[in-house]
């Protein structure tokens, strides 16, 4: 793979940025008060999480990316910063007074998720308009467009951001979500699982009818392509002209947290790189394979990616 060209594409991904923590501990008893675990908490840490897990992902793979969102002015918000810059991500950071950082909390005992608190608050109109503005200012420096949509509101506007990006001629990508598609029209793919695109094209009862569904979304939404994600069944490409369906490669499933921001990330990087989409989503079921087997919302280097 040419790292020189990689590091020449410029990836923009805008979002929901979320701070994900984790509290690791030991379960030796049940409280007395009520019938839970007791977790004695041994260590902690933080990760990026929703967008900015995403732009992880972009720069892990050795690209140069850009991330677009909203924080809060409070101590995870500073704590969001200082892991961007660790991890060499060009942060665009919007804040406004009453707007909290997005966080995800969890308790692991004994190597399993026990419990997990949410911490939210939807962004104001007026910070989502200044937001827009820089948007419609980074079009112009960046190659790809990547809308990681986790429903926390930093997206509320993402019908202009497609119209914005394909005026400048710009692919966008997105990661979708809600039972409302029809906001992503004209984008050039769109990355659901399955229980998301179910909810927007109800059930299937075998692979003909997936087609048929999917295709019908597809256009009707006049996307290039549409790209479902299906855990243990691997991936299947929908476009004009191909389908193609390709088995997972996990070899251990450990944790599928942030695995749709791997193979999103993945995809923009590899097309960035002049990949052509068939081979780029071969690549993202790759990093997804790796991806799943770590503990945690993880990324997967281009090391691990093209070593086998």
């Amino acid at each position: 793979m040419n790292m020189n060209s990689l590091l020449k594409t410029r990836i923009l991904i805008v979002g929901d940025i979320m701070l994900d923590r984790y509290w690791f501990g030991d379960v030796n008893r049940i409280s007395p008060e009520a019938p839970v675990p007791v977790v004695l908490i041994g260590k902690n840490e933080e990760r990026l999480g929703g967008a900015a897990n995403v732009a992880r992902n972009v720069a892990a793979l050795g690209a140069v990316c850009s991330l677009l969102g909203i924080v809060g002015k409070d101590e995870a918000g500073t704590a969001v910063e200082k892991l961007l810059s660790q991890s060499g991500i060009t942060p665009y950071l919007h804040s406004a007074p009453g707007i909290s950082t997005t966080v995800k909390l969890r308790v692991i005992g004994r190597q399993q998720q026990l419990l997990r608190l949410d911490f939210e608050k939807k962004p104001t109109r007026d910070v989502l308009e200044d937001k827009l503005q820089k948007y419609k200012t980074l079009l112009q420096t960046h190659d790809i467009i990547v809308l990681s949509d986790y429903g926390k509101g930093a997206l509320d506007q993402v019908s202009r951001m497609i119209a914005g990006a394909k005026k400048t001629g710009k692919m966008t990508l997105i990661d979708p979500k809600g039972e409302d598609f029809s906001k992503y029209r004209g984008a050039t793919i769109l990355t659901p699982n399955k229980s998301e695109l179910r909810q927007v094209v109800g059930s299937w009862k075998d692979e003909s009818e997936l087609t048929v569904k999917a295709q019908n979304l597809r256009e009707s939404l006049d996307l290039e392509y549409l790209l479902l994600t299906r855990s243990e069944e691997g991936m299947s490409l929908y476009g004009a002209t191909e389908v193609l369906h390709i088995p997972t490669v996990a070899r251990e499933v450990f944790d599928v947290s942030g695995a749709g921001d791997t193979v999103i990330a993945t995809l923009a990087t590899m097309i960035g790189n002049g990949k052509p989409v068939a081979e780029a989503v071969r690549i993202a079921n790759r990093a997804a394979g790796i991806v799943v087997g770590k503990l945690g919302t993880a990324t997967v280097t281009s090391e691990e990616l093209f070593s086998s």
